[in-house]
């Protein structure tokens, strides 16, 4: 799919350039808006989904000092994702901070589970950090400052019956995330992995389960933007966070 800029504000802002993946809904679309709520910034705003997304930039936009540019991408496909880089830098200049929460669950028991459901998973939830990172990260290195938050989950740690694809995945991505941390703690770039808990999003609709057991998505951006805003001098790198009475 290609990619396509949309938005706008005005080009003298002063403020971090930050990237967000699947921020058209749940967890990104909150991690967005709370990267507003601080006030001057671009936001690059990444997913599938053009109406959505389109419509989380204008609300951020209505935050003094705010930028926020939609970006209709696969992150799956690397040709689109390159040219969505480029598009960022041509409107936003260098990226502070890469958020890479785009993800998917579909259930799915081991015997039972397809190796087509599998590789989507692989595809969505690991190999998308993989190819927008790389496509990211090298600015970041050539700068020596930036910070990669990686959103892992607590499947990342404890595997569930049915989560064949899921659980594979994010365990793969929080391998990942360990492997980046290393090589680029050298070299200014802070790689964090945030590892949520039941969160209430649209995935769970017509779930049965309240929507009090689950966390708030806000719970979960928030973390993500304090943990891009400590001092250089330190990095988060990882933080567990699970509903208060225990995982479902």
């Amino acid at each position: 799919m290609s990619s396509q800029g949309s938005g706008g504000g005005s080009d003298d802002f002063v403020g971090p350039v930050i990237v967000v993946t699947g921020a058209s809904q749940g967890i990104g679309a909150a991690i967005a808006r709370a990267f507003a709520a601080r006030g001057s910034c671009f936001l690059a705003l990444l997913a599938r989904r053009e109406q959505e997304l389109e419509q989380v930039a204008a609300e951020c936009r209505s935050w003094a000092g705010v930028r926020a540019e939609a970006f209709v991408c696969d992150v799956t496909d690397p040709e689109a994702v390159g040219r969505t880089a480029r598009a960022v830098g041509q409107a936003g200049g260098a990226v502070d901070v890469l958020v890479n929460n785009a993800g998917h669950f579909a259930a799915g028991s081991f015997l039972e589970y397809s190796l087509a459901d599998f590789d989507q998973q692989i595809a969505v939830n690991l190999r998308s950090a993989l190819i927008v990172s790389q496509a990211f990260a090298p600015g970041m290195v050539e700068r020596g400052r930036g910070d990669i938050v990686n959103i892992c989950s607590v499947a990342s740690l404890q595997a569930h019956p049915g989560g064949t694809g899921y659980c594979a995945a994010k365990a793969g991505l929080l391998g990942l995330t360990r492997v980046m941390r290393e090589e680029l703690r050298t070299r200014g770039v802070r790689v964090t992995a945030v590892l949520p808990g039941a969160t209430h999003t649209p995935s769970w609709e017509g779930s049965g389960v309240p929507r009090e057991r689950m966390m708030a998505a806000e719970d979960v951006a928030q973390a993500v933007v304090d943990v891009t805003r400590l001092a250089r001098g330190t990095v988060v790198e990882e933080v567990v966070l699970r509903p208060a009475e225990g995982d479902l």
